[in-house]
């Protein structure tokens, strides 16, 4: 039996129609819960954590940018993958910066030796999610590090203590002020043969509700300037699959 091409064209017209409507939903909600979240935080890192424990509630896979657990695995698998073609070594220590519910960090307990995973984030619901895929991995063994911070600073790190700090989708979510806090204490706690993976979104500078954050790579390649660090462009990071930029980051002689 045929199909009427005309049906089958508003049929079609009717999904999008739908799709669109459910977007733009979608997009209201967030947009009237991230004033209220304003309203009622006095730092942006609390208004962070108010956005992550909305979305944790919901899916702490979302809440982190995967849609679904394949995605999710998928996106910790690259992230892993790349910095182990990249040279890490399961002798290095490694901190992970806004490491949410452990995409690339579960995988990265399971190949470092035991205590050389740190993770960090300023979502306390996100690391209790964490907490479950420890256990739903099996890697009490390898006494992994996961702390709770309220910014970048690392205070309580000693210098020259990581070979690798890596932050994948943290500064797309993060003022220009808390990156250039970020670069100073990185310079700190990094060894001197270390490197620093991170990403971001790239454009004109521009933040959409106080939540997702573009900036022109000459931004960042200024403030990695002023603290010291050489900034290469990783142009063999798969910008396709998780359509942010990569920049690596190592310390000047």
């Amino acid at each position: 039996m045929s199909i009427d091409p005309e049906l089958e064209r508003r049929s079609k017209l009717i999904t999008h129609i739908r799709a669109g409507l459910l977007h733009s939903t979608r997009i209201l909600r967030k947009l009237l819960r991230n004033q209220s979240l304003k309203a009622h935080s006095r730092t942006h890192t609390e208004f962070y954590r108010g956005v992550m424990a909305s979305n944790a509630r919901r899916d702490p896979d979302a809440a982190i940018g995967s849609d679904s657990r394949e995605h999710w695995l998928k996106v910790g698998q690259m992230q892993f993958s790349y910095l182990v073609s990249h040279g890490l070594q399961p002798g290095h220590r490694i901190l992970d910066i806004g490491c949410g519910n452990l995409r690339a960090g579960w995988r990265l307990m399971q190949y470092l030796d035991t205590g050389n995973y740190y993770g960090v984030d300023i979502s306390p619901d996100i690391l209790l999610a964490a907490l479950k895929e420890i256990d739903r991995q099996h890697l009490q063994y390898k006494y992994p590090h996961l702390v709770l911070v309220n910014d970048l600073t690392f205070a309580f790190l000693p210098d020259q203590a990581f070979d690798v700090i890596h932050a994948h989708s943290v500064f797309t979510h993060t003022r220009a002020d808390a990156i250039e806090q970020c670069f100073v204490s990185a310079a700190r706690i990094l060894k001197p043969a270390g490197f620093f993976d991170l990403t971001y979104l790239e454009g004109d500078k521009f933040s959409l509700n106080d939540e997702d954050f573009c900036y022109p790579r000459e931004t960042l390649l200024e403030i990695a300037a002023r603290h010291h660090f050489d900034a290469t462009y990783m142009s063999d990071w798969d910008y396709s699959t998780y359509r942010q930029h990569k920049l690596r980051l190592r310390r000047r002689a």
